[in-house]
């Protein structure tokens, strides 16, 4: 099983990490069980967050029996030294430890820095000197905050969006933290879903050595998928190299992630699912989207209020009503010739 170093941090991680956000989705049984197998099988990297719902709480049941053997790492999206403390005591009391191996600035809007007035970095240094974080981190999806915080030289990793999709900038924010000896732990690697192909996104990682990627995991036949990349690691092959090229060209301008910052939404629309509906349409079959369930959820775009608190949020600068009502009708024009095709 091929390891990485989180750049000077000195954490070794294996190239299979464990994302936990997905396991909100599915009961507490099934999620301890997940986690579980995957860290007999040897995934003993597991990053989660505050944000996720109950993930801290499920991995804490997983885990507090055998916490020696995992490494974990969740987020807070505190704006304040308060608002710090009370996500890192609710953190270490959900996943039933007395440390955090990594804690990380949740995708902040600025770098939290010493002197910066909000106190946050000076309240990770006090937790670090508890003894409560063993190493600090941040998480971002803007590249300007991402550059900022890496040049800073106050953070041991950088978590963010990378994969076959990545554009050049992103893969400069990949190479600046090699060169400042920085852990690089790519989320996305199968860009929220878009990317269909596991062994082609994992092939186009392993090209960096420094580059840890967590897989967002909850369904046991993904995990299975993964633990097998372990003993058979999969090799960019020509065959994988057109399906990157193809998938380049047919994702290529603006597409939501499905990072899910916009959420909520005051109009109860699903919009990381919905507004990549066009895309599902094409890239899986169509019996999973033209469902009933999928028809109620897009419906709900038309009650979209126009309020675009979902583009302020978007860290990819979006206009996702716009987005929003282009997936709409595409949607209704399959749905038709479903409906005709009965």
């Amino acid at each position: 099983m091929e390891k990485i170093t989180l750049g000077r941090s000195g954490l070794v991680v294996p190239r299979n990490g464990f994302g936990a956000l997905p396991i909100q989705r599915i009961s507490a049984a099934e999620a301890v069980r997940l986690a579980q197998k995957a860290l007999d099988a040897g995934m003993y990297y597991f990053d989660t967050a505050r944000f996720y719902t109950d993930s801290e709480e499920k991995l804490g049941e997983a885990f507090h029996d055998r916490r020696d053997r995992v490494i974990i790492s969740t987020k807070t999206g505190a704006k304040n030294a308060e608002g710090f403390w009370r996500d890192l005591e609710t953190s270490l009391r959900l996943l039933r430890t007395d440390h955090v191996d990594l804690y990380q600035f949740h995708n902040p809007p600025f770098c939290p820095k010493p002197g910066d007035g909000t106190g946050l970095y000076e309240a990770m240094q006090e937790a670090v000197r508890q003894g409560k974080v063993l190493h600090v981190g941040i998480t971002n999806h803007a590249l300007p905050i991402a550059r900022e915080a890496i040049e800073s030289g106050l953070y041991e990793t950088m978590q963010f969006p990378f994969s076959y999709l990545a554009s050049k900038e992103d893969e400069e924010i990949v190479e600046l933290c090699r060169t400042h000896n920085m852990g690089f732990i790519a989320m996305k690697g199968l860009a929220g879903g878009l990317i269909n192909h596991a062994a082609t996104a994992y092939a186009f990682l392993a090209q960096y050595d420094h580059v840890a990627p967590i897989w967002g995991i909850q369904r046991e036949s993904e995990l299975d998928e993964f633990i097998s990349f372990q003993t058979n690691p999969p090799s960019l092959n020509d065959e994988m190299r057109a399906r990157i090229e193809s998938d380049r060209r047919q994702l290529s301008g603006d597409f939501c992630r499905g990072c899910g910052y916009c959420q909520p939404c005051p109009a109860g629309i699903e919009i990381e699912s919905c507004n990549r509906m066009s895309l599902f349409l094409r890239r899986a079959p169509l019996s999973v989207y033209l469902t009933d369930e999928f028809n109620e959820k897009m419906k709900k775009i038309d009650g979209c209020l126009q309020c675009h608190a979902c583009s302020e949020r978007c860290p990819y600068h979006l206009d996702t009503p716009t987005l929003l009502r282009r997936n709409y009708e595409d949607f209704k024009v399959f749905w038709a010739q479903k409906n005709k095709n009965q």
